[in-house]
């Protein structure tokens, strides 16, 4: 395999020559593996069937960098048809809106919306006005919009408050199954991530049929910092960029991740699930810092765990969910895609400039083979 990767590496510095969108690659289109789990047909969120993802990019004169993604479980009537959710906190330095709703009730009951931190209002607004655009909800009194973010303010002029209600609307609207655009759109883009411009990222992980063959996938919201590796590679290190030293900001920052899964888990294994996530952080090299928000947000979609919003009649749910002695297929996926989203969303990502004239460049694909090639 090592092998192998040298020749890949190669290869693909060459092709680096001649392709000028050599940056939208995905770190599997240089030779890197990550666990020993297959991804899915897309290696997105979106392999797991029903789940759609929208974005809204705002790039606007010389300090409008923002934007919001949206996470829709399915493309149905999410309040009416919940469904099984939880929340884990790596680091609490951070904003996740709805959270103690999930807690207490263990279900989701409208898309998952990530921006800036200070636009998480316009965040619950667009995610109201969502939900009351559907005929059968217009008795809804209450509505709890799951909310993220990460600060985006060195690169985006966070304080004007650019994202509005309507672009929270117009990011769900788009949401789409297949292919899940990924580095500098929607809420990444004007994120950093280990001194590189960071972004939005995305991976899956298909489990072997004598383990269920079940999908797990997960996105990424991506702006922390820490010791940045690489496929076990500690790029960061080599490169001499990293915590503390010649970096843009300190290692502080957040990263939001979204787990989804067609497993027919309920909301205690979600959690469990949402925990190894952070795991998945930690092998890229972040550290979660004091001012980091992690944050993880899990649901699963599979059918016959969905939770109507109409009970009556309904007093007893009957519902089959996998024995924990079968969850550790599980957490093994949800690691290794968390792992490859976050490098996928710091090799689609491109240089910026933005507020203020800060400059943000790429992760330096070319060293980074260099450095892989001599392995």
């Amino acid at each position: 395999m090592i092998f192998l990767k040298r020749i890949l590496a190669l290869m693909a510095i060459g092709s680096l020559l001649v392709s000028p969108a050599f940056g939208q690659k995905r770190a599997r289109d240089y030779g890197f593996e990550f666990g020993v789990l297959h991804p899915g047909q897309w290696n997105a969120i979106t392999d797991v069937q029903g789940v759609k993802v929208g974005h809204q990019t705002l790039i606007k004169g010389d300090s409008v960098r923002t934007g919001v993604t949206a996470i829709l479980p399915h493309g149905g009537n999410i309040f009416q048809e919940k469904v099984p959710g939880a929340v884990y906190v790596g680091n609490g330095f951070g904003k996740l809106a709805g959270t103690t709703q999930v807690e207490e009730l263990g279900n989701i009951e409208t898309p998952i919306i990530l921006t800036n931190t200070l636009s998480v209002a316009a965040g619950i607004e667009g995610g109201i006005d969502y939900t009351f655009s559907f005929p059968e909800n217009d008795d809804v009194r209450s509505v709890n919009v799951v909310v993220g973010e990460t600060n985006d303010g060195y690169l985006n002029d966070i304080r004007g408050r650019h994202v509005k209600p309507k672009d929270v609307v117009a990011a769900i609207q788009s949401a789409k199954t297949g292919m899940v655009q990924e580095g500098n759109v929607g809420a990444g883009t004007g994120t950093i991530c280990f001194g590189f411009k960071g972004g939005i990222g995305t991976s899956s992980r298909k489990l072997p049929e004598e383990l269920g063959g079940y999908t797990v996938g997960v996105l990424v919201q991506t702006n922390f910092g820490g010791v940045l590796q690489i496929d076990g590679m500690p790029f960061g290190k080599l490169y001499g960029q990293y915590a503390f030293k010649n970096q843009l900001e300190s290692a502080d920052g957040s990263c939001m991740i979204v787990v989804a899964t067609d497993a027919p888990v309920l909301e205690r294994n979600l959690k469990r699930m949402a925990k190894r996530a952070i795991m998945g952080l930690a092998k890229t090299g972040g550290i979660a810092s004091n001012g980091s928000g992690d944050y993880v947000v899990a649901f699963s979609t599979a059918e016959g765990l969905s939770i109507p919003y109409d009970s009556a009649g309904k007093e007893l749910l009957e519902q089959s969910m996998i024995n924990n002695d079968y969850m550790s297929g599980l957490f093994l996926a949800t690691i290794e895609a968390t792992e490859e989203a976050i490098i996928n969303s710091l090799f689609a990502a491109q240089d910026m400039t933005g507020h203020q004239g800060h400059q943000v460049k790429a992760l330096p694909i070319e060293e980074v083979l260099k450095h892989m090639s001599k392995d």
